[in-house]
Protein backbone atom coordinates (compact mmCIF):
# COMPACT_ATOMS: atom_id res chain seq x y z
CA UNK A 1 0.00 0.00 0.00
CA UNK A 2 1.30 3.13 -1.51
CA UNK A 3 1.36 6.40 1.13
CA UNK A 4 -1.58 8.09 -0.32
CA UNK A 5 -3.27 4.58 -0.06
CA UNK A 6 -2.16 4.87 4.06
CA UNK A 7 -3.64 8.39 4.28
CA UNK A 8 -6.84 7.87 2.38
CA UNK A 9 -6.87 4.49 4.98
CA UNK A 10 -6.28 6.70 8.02
CA UNK A 11 -8.95 9.28 6.84
CA UNK A 12 -12.05 6.46 6.19
CA UNK A 13 -10.94 5.08 9.91
CA UNK A 14 -10.81 8.64 11.70
CA UNK A 15 -14.41 9.44 10.18
CA UNK A 16 -16.12 5.66 10.71
CA UNK A 17 -14.52 6.62 14.58
CA UNK A 18 -16.74 10.15 14.37
CA UNK A 19 -19.92 8.52 13.22
CA UNK A 20 -19.87 6.17 16.00
CA UNK A 21 -19.11 8.83 18.78
CA UNK A 22 -21.88 10.83 17.14
CA UNK A 23 -24.23 7.56 17.09
CA UNK A 24 -22.87 7.09 20.95
CA UNK A 25 -23.80 10.99 21.79
CA UNK A 26 -27.40 10.20 19.86
CA UNK A 27 -27.89 7.23 21.56
CA UNK A 28 -27.36 8.63 25.14
CA UNK A 29 -28.98 11.65 23.96
CA UNK A 30 -32.08 10.10 23.10
CA UNK A 31 -31.76 7.64 26.80
CA UNK A 32 -32.09 11.27 28.74
CA UNK A 33 -34.76 12.89 26.56
CA UNK A 34 -37.11 9.38 27.51
CA UNK A 35 -36.73 9.80 30.90
CA UNK A 36 -38.19 13.39 30.89
CA UNK A 37 -41.05 12.47 28.26
CA UNK A 38 -44.08 11.57 29.99
CA UNK A 39 -46.59 12.54 32.35
CA UNK A 40 -44.36 12.87 35.33
CA UNK A 41 -40.68 14.03 33.64
CA UNK A 42 -37.84 13.67 35.17
CA UNK A 43 -34.80 16.30 35.17
CA UNK A 44 -31.18 14.42 34.76
CA UNK A 45 -30.86 14.93 38.34
CA UNK A 46 -33.62 13.02 39.82
CA UNK A 47 -32.67 10.19 37.25
CA UNK A 48 -29.28 10.29 39.24
CA UNK A 49 -30.90 10.56 42.22
CA UNK A 50 -33.15 7.79 41.66
CA UNK A 51 -30.57 5.51 40.01
CA UNK A 52 -27.88 6.24 43.30
CA UNK A 53 -31.56 5.70 45.53
CA UNK A 54 -31.47 1.49 44.45
CA UNK A 55 -27.65 1.53 45.64
CA UNK A 56 -28.20 3.37 49.23
CA UNK A 57 -28.71 6.51 48.56
CA UNK A 58 -30.84 9.01 50.89
CA UNK A 59 -30.19 12.51 49.55
CA UNK A 60 -33.62 14.58 48.22
CA UNK A 61 -35.25 12.45 46.10
CA UNK A 62 -38.98 11.62 46.37
CA UNK A 63 -40.42 7.88 46.66
CA UNK A 64 -42.52 8.68 43.44
CA UNK A 65 -39.18 9.61 41.02
CA UNK A 66 -37.62 6.67 42.01
CA UNK A 67 -41.11 4.16 41.35
CA UNK A 68 -41.32 5.57 37.85
CA UNK A 69 -37.64 5.45 37.25
CA UNK A 70 -37.19 1.81 38.36
CA UNK A 71 -40.33 0.98 37.16
CA UNK A 72 -41.75 2.22 34.56
CA UNK A 73 -39.08 4.22 32.59
CA UNK A 74 -35.85 2.04 33.03
CA UNK A 75 -37.46 -1.51 31.67
CA UNK A 76 -39.17 0.97 28.85
CA UNK A 77 -35.90 2.40 27.66
CA UNK A 78 -34.00 -0.94 27.58
CA UNK A 79 -36.55 -2.73 26.00
CA UNK A 80 -36.50 -0.26 23.28
CA UNK A 81 -33.06 0.14 23.24
CA UNK A 82 -32.49 -3.70 22.99
CA UNK A 83 -35.55 -4.51 20.40
CA UNK A 84 -34.16 -1.34 18.06
CA UNK A 85 -30.83 -2.96 17.90
CA UNK A 86 -31.84 -6.52 17.53
CA UNK A 87 -34.07 -5.49 14.81
CA UNK A 88 -31.25 -3.10 12.74
CA UNK A 89 -28.71 -5.99 13.06
CA UNK A 90 -30.87 -8.98 12.05
CA UNK A 91 -32.19 -6.96 8.95
CA UNK A 92 -28.84 -5.90 8.00
CA UNK A 93 -27.74 -9.97 8.27
CA UNK A 94 -30.32 -10.75 6.08
CA UNK A 95 -30.08 -8.25 3.61
CA UNK A 96 -26.51 -8.96 3.29
CA UNK A 97 -26.73 -12.58 3.32
CA UNK A 98 -29.72 -12.55 0.66
CA UNK A 99 -28.06 -10.05 -1.07
CA UNK A 100 -31.29 -7.73 -1.41
CA UNK A 101 -31.44 -4.05 -0.04
CA UNK A 102 -35.07 -4.75 0.50
CA UNK A 103 -35.14 -7.97 3.00
CA UNK A 104 -36.44 -7.29 6.53
CA UNK A 105 -36.05 -9.71 9.66
CA UNK A 106 -39.54 -11.28 8.85
CA UNK A 107 -38.29 -12.96 5.45
CA UNK A 108 -38.21 -16.18 7.50
CA UNK A 109 -41.44 -15.76 9.27
CA UNK A 110 -40.17 -15.27 12.81
CA UNK A 111 -42.35 -12.66 13.39
CA UNK A 112 -45.35 -14.72 11.74
CA UNK A 113 -44.53 -17.25 14.13
CA UNK A 114 -43.76 -15.46 17.28
CA UNK A 115 -47.55 -14.12 16.27
CA UNK A 116 -49.08 -17.22 16.03
CA UNK A 117 -47.91 -18.51 19.06
CA UNK A 118 -48.64 -15.28 21.27
CA UNK A 119 -51.93 -15.45 19.89
CA UNK A 120 -52.56 -19.14 20.82
CA UNK A 121 -51.45 -18.29 24.42
CA UNK A 122 -53.22 -15.69 24.80
CA UNK A 123 -56.84 -17.53 23.65
CA UNK A 124 -55.77 -20.43 26.66
CA UNK A 125 -55.85 -17.49 28.64
CA UNK A 126 -52.30 -17.63 29.50
CA UNK A 127 -50.18 -14.71 31.29
CA UNK A 128 -47.78 -12.15 30.27
CA UNK A 129 -44.78 -14.49 30.90
CA UNK A 130 -46.35 -17.51 28.79
CA UNK A 131 -46.88 -15.87 26.34
CA UNK A 132 -43.57 -14.07 25.98
CA UNK A 133 -42.37 -17.95 25.87
CA UNK A 134 -44.52 -19.20 23.73
CA UNK A 135 -44.31 -16.23 21.01
CA UNK A 136 -40.50 -16.82 21.27
CA UNK A 137 -41.05 -20.49 20.48
CA UNK A 138 -43.19 -19.64 17.50
CA UNK A 139 -40.88 -17.62 16.08
CA UNK A 140 -38.01 -20.06 16.34
CA UNK A 141 -40.34 -23.06 15.70
CA UNK A 142 -41.66 -21.10 12.10
CA UNK A 143 -37.58 -20.23 10.93
CA UNK A 144 -36.81 -24.01 11.98
CA UNK A 145 -39.61 -25.02 9.36
CA UNK A 146 -38.57 -22.87 6.77
CA UNK A 147 -34.91 -23.77 6.66
CA UNK A 148 -35.35 -27.86 7.23
CA UNK A 149 -37.98 -27.71 4.41
CA UNK A 150 -35.49 -25.35 1.98
CA UNK A 151 -32.67 -28.18 2.83
CA UNK A 152 -34.91 -30.48 0.21
CA UNK A 153 -35.42 -28.32 -2.17
CA UNK A 154 -33.42 -28.75 -5.67
CA UNK A 155 -32.93 -24.95 -6.36
CA UNK A 156 -30.05 -22.54 -4.33
CA UNK A 157 -30.43 -22.49 -0.74
CA UNK A 158 -31.22 -18.89 -0.87
CA UNK A 159 -33.76 -19.08 -3.42
CA UNK A 160 -35.64 -21.63 -1.40
CA UNK A 161 -35.06 -19.88 2.05
CA UNK A 162 -36.92 -16.89 0.42
CA UNK A 163 -39.92 -19.30 -0.99
CA UNK A 164 -40.14 -21.28 2.29
CA UNK A 165 -39.72 -18.42 4.39
CA UNK A 166 -42.87 -16.79 2.69
CA UNK A 167 -44.64 -19.95 2.97
CA UNK A 168 -44.73 -20.28 6.60
CA UNK A 169 -44.98 -16.76 6.78
CA UNK A 170 -48.94 -17.19 5.08
CA UNK A 171 -49.72 -20.11 7.06
CA UNK A 172 -48.42 -18.33 10.39
CA UNK A 173 -50.78 -15.46 9.31
CA UNK A 174 -53.91 -17.74 8.51
CA UNK A 175 -53.43 -19.38 11.83
CA UNK A 176 -53.58 -15.55 13.70
CA UNK A 177 -56.65 -14.94 11.48
CA UNK A 178 -58.47 -18.38 12.50
CA UNK A 179 -57.58 -17.58 16.35
CA UNK A 180 -59.06 -14.30 16.14
CA UNK A 181 -61.87 -15.33 13.87
CA UNK A 182 -62.73 -17.72 16.83
CA UNK A 183 -61.71 -15.76 19.90
CA UNK A 184 -63.88 -13.88 22.35
CA UNK A 185 -64.96 -10.32 20.38
CA UNK A 186 -65.00 -8.74 24.09
CA UNK A 187 -62.05 -9.89 25.27
CA UNK A 188 -59.64 -11.94 23.66
CA UNK A 189 -59.77 -10.45 20.75
CA UNK A 190 -58.94 -7.06 22.29
CA UNK A 191 -55.68 -8.28 23.79
CA UNK A 192 -54.51 -9.84 20.69
CA UNK A 193 -55.35 -7.31 18.39
CA UNK A 194 -53.59 -4.99 20.91
CA UNK A 195 -50.20 -7.63 21.23
CA UNK A 196 -50.13 -7.16 17.27
CA UNK A 197 -49.63 -3.51 16.86
CA UNK A 198 -46.94 -3.45 19.40
CA UNK A 199 -46.17 -1.63 22.36
CA UNK A 200 -43.99 -1.34 25.38
CA UNK A 201 -46.73 -0.44 27.58
CA UNK A 202 -46.92 -3.39 29.86
CA UNK A 203 -42.93 -4.15 29.56
CA UNK A 204 -41.40 -4.46 33.18
CA UNK A 205 -37.85 -5.75 34.75
CA UNK A 206 -38.66 -9.25 34.43
CA UNK A 207 -39.44 -9.25 30.86
CA UNK A 208 -36.80 -7.39 29.91
CA UNK A 209 -34.12 -9.66 31.68
CA UNK A 210 -36.22 -12.86 30.47
CA UNK A 211 -35.65 -11.69 26.81
CA UNK A 212 -32.21 -10.21 27.23
CA UNK A 213 -30.26 -13.04 27.23
CA UNK A 214 -31.08 -14.57 23.63
CA UNK A 215 -30.63 -10.90 22.50
CA UNK A 216 -27.06 -10.42 24.01
CA UNK A 217 -26.29 -13.53 22.51
CA UNK A 218 -27.27 -13.15 19.46
CA UNK A 219 -25.78 -9.90 19.29
CA UNK A 220 -22.59 -11.39 20.35
CA UNK A 221 -22.53 -13.93 17.73
CA UNK A 222 -23.07 -11.21 15.14
CA UNK A 223 -20.07 -9.20 16.37
CA UNK A 224 -17.74 -11.52 16.28
CA UNK A 225 -18.20 -13.27 12.79
CA UNK A 226 -19.28 -10.35 11.10
CA UNK A 227 -16.55 -10.32 8.74
CA UNK A 228 -17.52 -13.39 7.63
CA UNK A 229 -20.80 -11.23 6.27
CA UNK A 230 -18.86 -9.96 3.85
CA UNK A 231 -18.02 -13.02 2.48
CA UNK A 232 -21.73 -14.44 2.15
CA UNK A 233 -22.81 -11.25 0.42
CA UNK A 234 -20.99 -12.93 -2.32
CA UNK A 235 -22.04 -16.36 -4.70
CA UNK A 236 -21.89 -19.31 -3.16
CA UNK A 237 -19.00 -20.83 -5.30
CA UNK A 238 -17.10 -17.80 -4.91
CA UNK A 239 -17.25 -17.71 -1.02
CA UNK A 240 -16.44 -21.48 -1.23
CA UNK A 241 -12.85 -20.76 -3.33
CA UNK A 242 -12.06 -18.23 -0.65
CA UNK A 243 -12.19 -20.71 1.92
CA UNK A 244 -15.00 -20.13 4.03
CA UNK A 245 -17.83 -23.10 5.03
CA UNK A 246 -20.89 -21.22 3.24
CA UNK A 247 -23.80 -23.50 4.94
CA UNK A 248 -22.23 -23.57 8.31
CA UNK A 249 -21.83 -19.45 8.60
CA UNK A 250 -25.26 -19.07 7.26
CA UNK A 251 -26.91 -21.22 9.07
CA UNK A 252 -25.30 -19.33 12.39
CA UNK A 253 -26.23 -15.70 11.70
CA UNK A 254 -29.71 -17.68 10.40
CA UNK A 255 -29.77 -18.64 14.39
CA UNK A 256 -28.61 -15.66 15.88
CA UNK A 257 -30.60 -13.34 13.35
CA UNK A 258 -33.86 -15.37 15.03
CA UNK A 259 -33.05 -15.61 18.36
CA UNK A 260 -32.91 -11.31 18.14
CA UNK A 261 -36.06 -11.00 15.88
CA UNK A 262 -37.77 -14.01 18.10
CA UNK A 263 -36.57 -12.34 21.50
CA UNK A 264 -37.29 -8.38 20.11
CA UNK A 265 -40.82 -9.74 18.99
CA UNK A 266 -41.79 -11.42 22.27
CA UNK A 267 -40.97 -8.46 23.88
CA UNK A 268 -42.69 -5.62 22.68
CA UNK A 269 -44.84 -7.19 19.93
CA UNK A 270 -44.67 -6.55 16.17
CA UNK A 271 -43.16 -3.76 15.48
CA UNK A 272 -41.98 -3.52 11.77
CA UNK A 273 -39.77 -1.36 9.56
CA UNK A 274 -37.11 -1.20 11.89
CA UNK A 275 -34.73 -4.02 10.56
CA UNK A 276 -35.69 -2.72 7.04
CA UNK A 277 -35.40 0.86 7.19
CA UNK A 278 -31.54 1.24 9.83
CA UNK A 279 -29.24 -0.90 7.55
CA UNK A 280 -29.98 1.43 4.85
CA UNK A 281 -29.65 4.69 7.03
CA UNK A 282 -26.21 3.06 8.47
CA UNK A 283 -24.82 1.81 5.22
CA UNK A 284 -25.11 5.77 4.18
CA UNK A 285 -23.00 6.38 7.23
CA UNK A 286 -20.66 4.17 7.30
CA UNK A 287 -20.62 2.13 4.05
CA UNK A 288 -21.41 -1.58 3.13
CA UNK A 289 -18.42 -3.67 5.24
CA UNK A 290 -20.09 -5.42 7.53
CA UNK A 291 -17.22 -5.13 10.06
CA UNK A 292 -18.76 -1.41 10.55
CA UNK A 293 -22.27 -1.67 9.54
CA UNK A 294 -23.05 -4.27 12.35
CA UNK A 295 -22.06 -1.95 14.90
CA UNK A 296 -23.38 1.22 13.33
CA UNK A 297 -26.57 -0.68 12.85
CA UNK A 298 -26.68 -1.47 16.82
CA UNK A 299 -26.16 2.27 17.97
CA UNK A 300 -28.58 3.80 15.35
CA UNK A 301 -31.54 1.30 15.97
CA UNK A 302 -31.24 1.55 19.18
CA UNK A 303 -31.70 5.25 19.11
CA UNK A 304 -34.21 5.65 16.59
CA UNK A 305 -36.87 3.39 18.72
CA UNK A 306 -36.57 5.13 21.84
CA UNK A 307 -37.16 8.27 19.75
CA UNK A 308 -40.03 6.88 18.05
CA UNK A 309 -41.25 5.30 21.42
CA UNK A 310 -40.98 8.81 22.96
CA UNK A 311 -43.21 10.33 19.57
CA UNK A 312 -45.62 7.65 20.51
CA UNK A 313 -45.82 8.50 24.25
CA UNK A 314 -46.05 12.27 23.75
CA UNK A 315 -47.96 13.06 20.10
CA UNK A 316 -51.30 12.46 21.40
CA UNK A 317 -52.77 12.36 24.76
CA UNK A 318 -53.71 8.57 24.33
CA UNK A 319 -50.73 6.51 23.65
CA UNK A 320 -49.86 5.49 20.07
CA UNK A 321 -49.43 1.79 19.25
CA UNK A 322 -45.56 1.66 18.61
CA UNK A 323 -45.86 -0.57 16.01
CA UNK A 324 -48.09 1.89 14.77
CA UNK A 325 -45.49 4.78 14.14
CA UNK A 326 -42.77 3.07 12.90
CA UNK A 327 -45.05 1.99 10.39
CA UNK A 328 -46.16 5.56 9.50
CA UNK A 329 -42.75 6.61 9.31
CA UNK A 330 -41.05 3.15 7.57
CA UNK A 331 -44.05 3.15 4.23
CA UNK A 332 -42.80 6.71 2.62
CA UNK A 333 -39.20 5.08 3.26
CA UNK A 334 -40.05 1.72 1.47
CA UNK A 335 -41.40 4.03 -1.63
CA UNK A 336 -38.35 5.86 -1.70
CA UNK A 337 -35.98 2.66 -1.43
CA UNK A 338 -38.32 1.33 -4.48
CA UNK A 339 -37.99 4.28 -6.42
CA UNK A 340 -34.13 4.91 -5.89
CA UNK A 341 -34.08 1.24 -7.30
CA UNK A 342 -35.58 1.85 -10.26
CA UNK A 343 -33.79 5.09 -11.59
CA UNK A 344 -30.41 3.01 -11.08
Amino acid sequence: MGLSGQREKTKREKRYGLVLAVLLALLLGSILISFWIGYYPLAPGEVVKAFLSRFGYEGDVSSQAVTIFWNIRLPRILSAVLIGASLSVAGSVYQGMFRNPLVSPDILGVSSGASLGAAFAILNGASGWLVQISAFAGGILAVACSYLISRRSAHSQTLSLVLTGSMIMALCNSGVTMIKYVSDPNDVLQQITFWLMGSLTKTDMESVLVAMGPMILGLAAVFLFRWRLNLLTLEDEEAQSLGIHVRRYRLLFILASTLLSAAAVCLGGLIGWVGLMIPHMARALVGADHGRLIPACGMLGAAYLLLMDDLARSLLSLELPLGVVTSIMGAPFFVYLIIKRKER
